[in-house]
């Protein structure tokens, strides 16, 4: 192929050519060269939240997932109690890592089709006055689904409780403001929206809570407070860091602001996302989710109810058309994902569209209408 392939994933993510170039320089990790950079990153980081006067960014080597763990640890006391609203895979994690972290942990299951509901959060904060923090995915990617930041925020703000927000796959594509949405910790990372590559992620603590996180954390690598210090003293990272994930997120950012930051981005991914949509219901694909709770992030479909259909050959037939898909998340009923995010626009979509069908045709597949089970 004359081209890597796309990754229709919810990251990695197929990244331009000038972000690639921009990790062929090697940095010396204490040097005051890579100190500013690491500086730079950090403030257009707070440029895109509006953060400055609010909060502090702290980066973390390590995937998403590495900083969600330390953002909890952080953040809650070890006495304290996380309240996870769970309507998904990646809500369940953050629930399963806070017990891990002897951090008592309550879960309010949710629908997996359905945002999360603001007015049921209020309902199980109002009913124990124990619970310290809600811990709340953004965008959970296990099905697509966009729950209610905003919502869930004011409820937090006006009962007293910390917020702790998941915004892996939405912060630079969704609208998040810090000037009117309160929280005391926001966890993103380099290789998702932003469009950089993964290593690294970061969250913003809220200025007000950031004295009280001292010694919260049992880890050594991944106190938050300890990084933040350290780097307010000597303009360094604490131990390695990935320089070139590093470089390469700056030169994204650089990108990203051309293009013209957070509302450009968004309206690209949801012309992606439309496009996908309308190109994979010409071929009988239906989506699990509702148009109107449908974040333009990640797309879950129902999976063919030909009886040829087997995710493996068909991820393996897209693949050889140059398209990576993604598997499904879900326990219930069989489904795959299509990533609607990255370095990618219109023309890509409708390949990808393209690739599908051609790998239905291969695989002796009509179309892909699902089981009318699996549509309820």
């Amino acid at each position: 192929m004359d081209r890597d392939r796309i990754l229709l994933t919810p990251g990695p993510l197929t990244t331009t050519l000038r972000t690639k170039l921009a990790m062929l320089k090697d940095w010396g990790s204490w040097d005051a060269d890579f100190n500013a950079l690491t500086a730079g990153v950090r403030s257009r980081l707070l440029d895109i939240v509006h953060g400055h006067d609010s909060h502090v960014v702290v980066p973390l080597q390590g995937s998403g997932t590495f900083s969600v763990e330390a953002a909890v640890a952080t953040l809650v006391p070890r006495d304290g109690h996380v309240l996870v609203p769970d309507n998904g895979a990646y809500c369940k994690r953050a629930a399963r890592l806070s017990q891990m972290m002897g951090r008592k942990a309550s879960v309010l299951p949710c629908a997996e089709e359905s945002p999360i509901s603001a007015a049921e959060v209020e309902r199980q904060l109002l009913a124990d006055p124990g619970i310290t923090h809600v811990v709340l995915i953004h965008c959970e990617t296990g099905t697509g689904v966009e729950n209610p930041l905003q919502a869930v925020a004011e409820v937090c703000q006006r009962l007293g409780r910390g917020l702790i927000v998941d915004a892996m796959s939405s912060f630079g594509a969704l609208p998040i403001d810090a000037r009117e949405t309160r929280f005391d910790a926001l966890i993103a990372a380099s290789g998702k929206c932003l469009e950089g590559v993964p290593g690294m992620g970061f969250v913003f603590i809220r200025k007000a809570v950031l004295d009280g996180c001292a010694g919260n954390s049992q880890s050594l690598a991944m106190d938050l407070h300890d990084q933040h210090v350290y780097m307010g003293k000597t303009g360094q990272w604490r131990f390695t860091p990935p320089t070139h994930v590093v470089a390469a997120l700056a030169e994204a950012i650089t990108q990203y602001v051309e293009e013209g930051g957070q509302t450009a981005r968004l309206a690209r991914y949801v012309d992606n996302c439309r496009t996908l949509v309308d190109g994979m219901a010409a071929l009988g694909f239906k989506p699990l989710l509702r148009p109107e709770v449908q974040a333009p992030i990640i797309v879950t479909f129902h999976a063919p109810a030909h009886a040829a259909y087997d995710f493996k050959r068909f991820y393996e037939g897209a693949k050889a058309r140059g398209f990576m898909l993604y598997p499904g998340k879900l326990t219930q009923v069989e489904t795959f994902r299509v990533g609607c995010i990255g370095a990618i626009g219109r023309n890509e979509m409708r390949q990808a569209v393209d690739a599908v069908a051609d790998t239905l045709r291969e695989m002796g597949i009509p179309d892909g209408t699902p089981a009318a089970a699996a549509l309820g």
